[in-house]
């Protein structure tokens, strides 16, 4: 959480990974470099570049699409959601050199504008064979644009939580045009089998991650729980871990059980900054922490500390010997409740 809007935000943390990326890009350039001159010497340079940057934008596409499932099925991976923004961001400049690079290759050198020209020089949209892919990268292009260019928490704060997170679920449509895009193009000019077999598999393996994801999180919407007068019955207290949360769904709105000081308080399970899941995250300093972006809450309020202003719903939360209960009806958001005491 920051007081105030930086271009870029860099801590130790952020150089570190932003360092990864960079070399990581690097050597891959240098590596498909390498294996495709000792293959094929005649390869020109603008060729090599196109392809170099097209097969390195596609790879961390689907490095960004996989990192999400994997930080909910592995805490391990959350340092590396944390920077995911950067990532995509130097994933979108990679595409961006490999579009540029295209066009002026196969656009630029006659009189009809290059841009027009990638729409217009191919229309034979019903075929198969000789389908004008481009134009698939192109939109790609843009949906990673108003993704790069939007990235910032200025825009976060300004369009809404809700807005900029449904603006950047488009990710998934990129990912599909780009699938598209290479496919046809691998398919239309010959290229050998390897490419469309190592997008297979990755189209394979960022399915199953999301769809063991979503059963994973299934478990927790369909879970019923007894009702005792009003409360639900949801737990046992020695199932909450201290300074930690089980997440419950309650009135199909997710709440996350804090035990935390010998105490109980429950809040409404999602993050106002994007979403984030609190009930993932744990007690620091008092505070519960959001394990995607470190945003805080106070566990008997719901507010953030001040000068913060984000405020979730908050729960009530009973005791009866071991067994927690739950009120389901949620309090308006930042209302402090007194903490149940274990």
């Amino acid at each position: 959480m920051g007081l105030d809007y930086q271009l870029v935000l860099w801590n130790k943390h952020k150089k570190r990974y932003d360092i990864i990326i960079a070399l990581s890009m690097f050597l891959y350039l240098i590596l498909f470099a390498g294996i495709t001159l000792a293959f094929n010497a005649n390869t020109s340079p603008e060729t090599l570049i196109i392809r170099a940057f097209g097969s390195l934008a596609i790879i961390m596409l689907h490095i960004v699409l996989a990192i999400g499932p994997l930080a909910r099925l592995n805490t391990a991976f959350l340092p590396i959601l944390y920077n995911r923004r950067h990532l995509g961001v130097s994933m979108f400049i990679a595409a961006l050199i490999h579009g540029a690079f295209s066009i002026l290759q196969f656009h630029a050198m006659g009189e009809m504008n290059p841009i027009y020209s990638i729409f217009a020089s191919n229309m034979d949209y019903g075929s198969l064979t000789n389908f004008p892919f481009q134009v698939l990268g192109f939109l790609t292009l843009l949906i990673l644009f108003v993704m790069a260019a939007t990235s910032h928490d200025f825009f976060l704060s300004n369009l809404s939580a809700k807005v900029w997170k449904r603006l950047h679920m488009m990710v998934y449509a990129a990912y599909g045009l780009s699938l598209m895009h290479v496919f046809l193009g691998a398919f239309q000019q010959n290229t050998s089998p390897f490419t469309i077999g190592v997008l297979l598999v990755g189209f394979i393996v960022i399915t199953s991650l999301h769809l063991i994801t979503a059963f994973k999180e299934r478990s927790i919407d369909t879970a019923t729980a007894n009702e005792k007068e009003g409360w639900l019955q949801v737990c046992d207290i020695s199932e909450i871990e201290e300074d930690r949360a089980k997440i419950f769904t309650v009135e199909n709105e997710r709440v996350a059980i804090f035990k935390y000081e010998g105490k109980l308080s429950a809040i409404h399970n999602v993050c106002k900054h994007q979403g984030g899941p609190l009930g993932e995250g744990k007690v620091i300093d008092g505070c519960i922490t959001c394990p995607w972006h470190g945003y805080q809450y106070l566990p008997g309020n719901g507010q953030s500390p001040a000068p913060f202003t984000e405020k979730v719903a908050t729960y009530q939360v009973k005791l009866e010997g071991e067994t927690v209960y739950i009120n389901p009806k949620a309090f308006e958001e930042g209302t402090a409740i007194e903490p149940c005491k274990i």
